[in-house]
């Protein structure tokens, strides 16, 4: 079956996308805001899916609306819902500790070349 395709339209790409093993942040990139902060590590984690929301939701037992405040950044994750997705997600625990200035550099590094 051939496909016609006119001019400036995009094809979509076929196939099964594998995604990466480990959360790699950039320190430089995390925000001084905590909502901010919170948002960019599950985008990072987990991406901008229904997925994603879905995964927050069984990971810390929140409704949608409120998963969907955390990733919009307007609202962050609070208590238990912070400690269980910092049990789930490298992501929000390596931005946790930065935002505490309680990350130790040099062990991300070495965790990171492993």
């Amino acid at each position: 079956m051939k496909m016609r395709v006119k001019m400036g339209t995009v094809v979509p790409k076929m196939g099964t996308v594998v995604p990466k093993m480990g959360t790699v942040v950039h320190l430089e990139e995390i925000p001084g805001d905590y909502r901010a902060a919170m948002a960019m590590a599950l985008h990072a984690e987990l991406g901008s899916t229904h997925r994603a929301i879905k995964s927050a939701m069984r990971w810390t037992g929140a409704s949608e609306r409120t998963v969907k405040y955390w990733f919009a950044g307007e609202r962050g994750p609070s208590g238990d819902h912070l400690v269980s997705l910092a049990r789930h997600s490298d992501a929000v625990l390596i931005a946790l500790l930065a935002l505490a200035d309680r990350l130790i550099v040099e062990e991300v590094e070495d965790r990171e070349r492993r």
